[in-house]
């Protein structure tokens, strides 16, 4: 099971480079994780963070833009198996807009969506 809540542990979050999440951006990652375990146990199946923390400098090698949320450990980039992007974007807009996951940055993309808990509205379709 996961330290930062039932289905997640901080290391899903480590950035692909090998870092680990900075102490002074756990509760970051905790308000994440507390979010996405509402998504879990809507749709009853595990998600797949393909991308959490990075770093400033794989933010940079990735192609990541230059306040991505992802370098505050705000954001996740999730894939869900046998779940295409639309659902799953679909099912989150559906949990934020009944208040039950926090306002916040969600982009779809073909192979994944894209959420983070900005506190604010932010909506966009990528090509990656």
């Amino acid at each position: 099971m996961g330290d930062l809540t039932e289905n997640f542990s901080l290391r899903e979050f480590r950035c692909k480079d090998g870092t680990g999440v900075p102490p002074e951006l756990v509760d970051n990652v905790t308000l994440l994780a507390k979010n996405l375990q509402v998504l879990r146990q809507r749709i009853g199946k595990p998600l797949r963070v393909v991308s959490g923390y990075r770093s400033p400098a794989y933010n940079k090698k990735c192609g990541g833009t230059k306040k991505s949320q992802h370098m505050q450990a705000k954001a996740a980039d999730l894939r869900v198996s046998g779940m295409s992007s639309d659902e799953l974007h679909a099912i989150i807009n559906e949990l934020i807009d009944d208040a039950k996951m926090m306002q916040g940055g969600l982009g779809k993309y073909p192979s994944f969506v894209h959420y983070d808990v900005r506190g604010r509205k932010a909506r966009w379709k990528g090509s990656k």
